[in-house]
């Protein structure tokens, strides 16, 4: 029968062969590595260049995409913005025009038909001036200094006609 020196001794004869060959290994590698150290350094940058690009477009196309998200997010800010200010545009002038008929201001309408009436008028007094030249020429003499006196007039009568609308 065997004894346990002679167990002991096998296994530790086992386990230093094996630290042997495992020595033997690691060194096999290592030379193995100076002889083709250069080669496999070239295969290592040639995969991290391959994987730098593959990176760098995904990459780019994550950006682009980015950039493409927040160029729609601001023209639909932009037009709800454009959108706020034409109300508040529309406000501002509906108050306005409130305050300057409750002043009694003439609105571009009634400013647009004074002017056509003043027109008329004009020409009208031409038409007449033409048909007896020398009686408006002393009718005009006479009334040079009333002449303020049918403006006013005529703006009361403008005033009148736009505060008696309802406001």
């Amino acid at each position: 029968m065997a004894t346990q020196d002679d167990d002991g001794n096998k296994g530790s004869d086992r386990i230093k062969d094996s630290a042997q060959q495992i020595w033997l290994a690691g060194l096999g590698a290592f030379a193995k590595m100076q002889q083709e150290g250069s080669k496999a350094f070239e295969a290592l940058v040639k995969d991290g260049a391959g994987l730098q690009k593959k990176t760098q477009q995904a990459a780019e196309e994550t950006l682009a995409q980015a950039q493409t998200r927040m160029a729609g997010f601001a023209n639909e800010f932009g037009t709800k913005a454009a959108g706020q200010w034409g109300k508040l545009e529309n406000i501002f002038e509906e108050r306005v025009a409130r305050a300057l008929e409750k002043l009694g201001v003439p609105s571009a309408a009634e400013h647009a038909a004074l002017q056509a009436r003043v027109a008329a008028l004009e020409a009208e007094l031409q038409r007449r001036q033409g048909k007896s030249a020398a009686p408006a020429r002393s009718a005009s003499r006479k009334t040079a200094g009333r002449s303020a006196a049918p403006a006013t007039a005529a703006k009361k009568a403008v005033r009148r006609g736009s505060s008696s609308k309802p406001g």
